[in-house]
């Protein structure tokens, strides 16, 4: 919220979700963690949207307050269906805002065809959108709950985890991977989280976080880049590509880069080069039908 306040990307949506910030975000903060993520992964998603011609699904895990579904509807370029999966908790209050905001219902009522709208208070259900409380420790659970939504698993289907599988165990978040690997014919997974933790910087960054009581239970899986691709092979997966965040910077637009960089003084190049050598995105695919 902070950064779109800025001017670093246009999202008309977040305000609805998240208070404005009391605290300045640092400008390395702003820039790597939030820009240089928000564009590579959205590249990627709509790379796949564009691919399929829009004629597939996303599951959103871990979706938290993300507004991704507005704005890929202003975009004109929604999948046939949107899912999106969190704790029971955080989907209530999700639902909360949807249902007492009309700039968020509104979209999700014009999209929506057929019989009414299922909403309780864990979940809501329309034909182009569908929000779910789950465990994503538990596949079972989960994909019982996606199908009682319409999940079509012969639908080309993309799945997104922002910052999500580092909280589960290492096995649990294999456990989901090979789940989404062997359920889905034609499949892609984006994954953004830490990477090279194993140096003294990611150790710093691991003792921060414990002490904020915030554990990085599947830390294991993101020592290397190689480590991060392999986890996804491992899980079943044909092809895994990963990149650090310096990496996917160096890729962005150019002119929108020298834009965003003149919008707050960054003093730490060091730590910023350091903080985003520590963040990946890795994304990996399953493609029976060579799409």
């Amino acid at each position: 919220r902070f950064a779109v306040s800025v001017g670093y990307w246009k999202d008309p949506y977040i305000q609805y979700f998240v208070r404005q910030a009391k605290e300045r975000k640092a400008p390395e903060i702003n820039r790597g963690k939030y820009y240089a993520r928000v564009h590579g992964v959205s590249y990627l998603i709509k790379a796949f949207l564009r691919k399929t011609e829009c004629n597939c699904q996303i599951v959103n895990l871990g979706a938290g307050m993300d507004t991704l579904f507005w704005r890929l509807k202003d975009e004109n370029l929604l999948p046939r269906k949107y899912f999106e999966v969190d704790f029971p908790m955080i989907v209530a209050r999700k639902i909360h805002h949807i249902k007492s905001k009309p700039p968020l219902s509104k979209p999700i009522m014009e999209s929506h065809s057929g019989d009414s709208l299922l909403i309780d208070s864990h979940s809501l259900d329309s034909s182009r959108y569908s929000i779910l409380g789950a465990d994503l420790r538990f596949s079972s659970d989960l994909e019982e709950k996606l199908k009682k939504h319409n999940l079509d698993t012969h639908l080309p289907t993309l799945l997104v985890a922002e910052c999500v599988l580092v909280y589960m165990t290492p096995q649990q978040s294999a456990n989901l991977l090979k789940w989404a690997a062997s359920t889905f014919p034609v499949a892609m997974v984006i994954n953004y989280e830490q990477v090279n933790m194993q140096d003294r910087f990611g150790h710093i960054m691991v003792e921060n976080l414990q002490r904020r009581h915030c554990t990085l239970a599947g830390v294991e899986p993101c020592s290397s880049l190689h480590s991060q691709r392999e986890r996804l092979l491992l899980a079943g997966w044909e092809h895994a590509r990963a990149m650090d965040m310096m990496q996917v910077y160096s890729f962005l637009p150019q002119a929108d880069v020298r834009r965003i960089e003149a919008l707050e003084f960054l003093d730490e190049k060091e730590l910023f080069e350091q903080l985003m050598q520590h963040y990946c995105i890795c994304w990996a695919s399953k493609d029976s039908s060579s799409l």
